[in-house]
């Protein structure tokens, strides 16, 4: 049996198959991995509320949400990256003038600064969560916020990554795209939560599939990309599994000897 280890998921497109479905394969595996003594936690770009009920069903009390800004590990909050706040009110007043709304998102909700928008809308649905951003212009007043949505079409953030260089700008959609502080990542915040967890490197897997998994797979040193992923994604990671839908949690944990 391998020695305990602590391993990362990202949720989807690797925890979750397209339909936004947990395949049985994958609880399994989860809980496998668990009664073997491994830690298991999830590294994603989607905000802590938005899947709460998935912690609730793995029993996951560790996890880096925002892409890095907000970790959490064994239920305690352990690493914050808050937004620059001036800066994200100069770029949505910005964007505004483009027709590119600004959805504010702190730990425990998110609002829109616009009323409504066909982008907000098919972006948001896509990801299939009971959560959808409500008016409030002034949400950011008195409130960290670790992460942003900015609504255009693709090549249309060019123009902010110039101007507002203190953010990094992931595309998670063709009309969205995640505004996070500059430098942080997945990588970051896994290596805040295994700072305090204690685990060594030899000691670390993390498996993803999306662009901004991209770091987390090149910087940890056993890293599993879904047969589902980009080519440019799995050229990041040591190992690629089969895809979601073909049990690829589970062939990929086998691989690496996990299981």
């Amino acid at each position: 049996m391998a020695e305990n280890s602590v391993i990362f998921f990202d949720i989807d497109g690797t925890l979750l198959d397209h339909e936004k479905k947990l395949p049985q394969s994958t609880k399994e595996s989860i809980f496998k991995l668990k009664a073997l003594g491994h830690k298991v936690a999830i590294a994603t770009g989607r905000a802590p509320f938005m899947y709460e009920d998935l912690r609730k069903e793995l029993e996951i009390d560790t996890y880096v949400s925002y892409n890095g800004q907000y970790v959490v590990v064994n239920g305690e909050v352990a690493y914050t990256n808050p937004l620059n706040k001036e800066s994200i009110i100069k770029l949505a007043d910005a964007a505004l003038a483009n027709d590119h709304p600004i959805v504010y998102m702190d730990h425990e909700n998110m609002r829109a600064n616009i009323q409504e928008h066909h982008h907000i809308k098919e972006s948001i649905s896509s990801l299939q969560i009971d959560h959808y951003p409500t008016h409030d212009p002034n949400y950011y007043k008195g409130r960290d916020l670790y992460q942003s949505l900015l609504f255009c079409e693709e090549g249309s953030e060019t123009q902010y990554e110039q101007a507002f260089t203190d953010f990094d700008f992931i595309r998670w959609h063709r009309f969205s795209v995640d505004i996070i502080p500059k430098g942080g990542s997945k990588a970051v915040g896994i290596s805040k939560a295994v700072e305090k967890l204690g685990f060594k490197e030899d000691n670390v897997y993390a498996f993803g599939d999306g662009l901004n998994d991209i770091e987390m797979l090149s910087t940890i040193k056993n890293s599993v990309a879904m047969g589902n992923a980009e080519e440019i994604v799995k050229s990041a990671a040591q190992h690629i599994t089969t895809t979601v839908e073909d049990n690829g949690i589970q062939n990929g944990l086998q691989k690496v000897g996990l299981l």
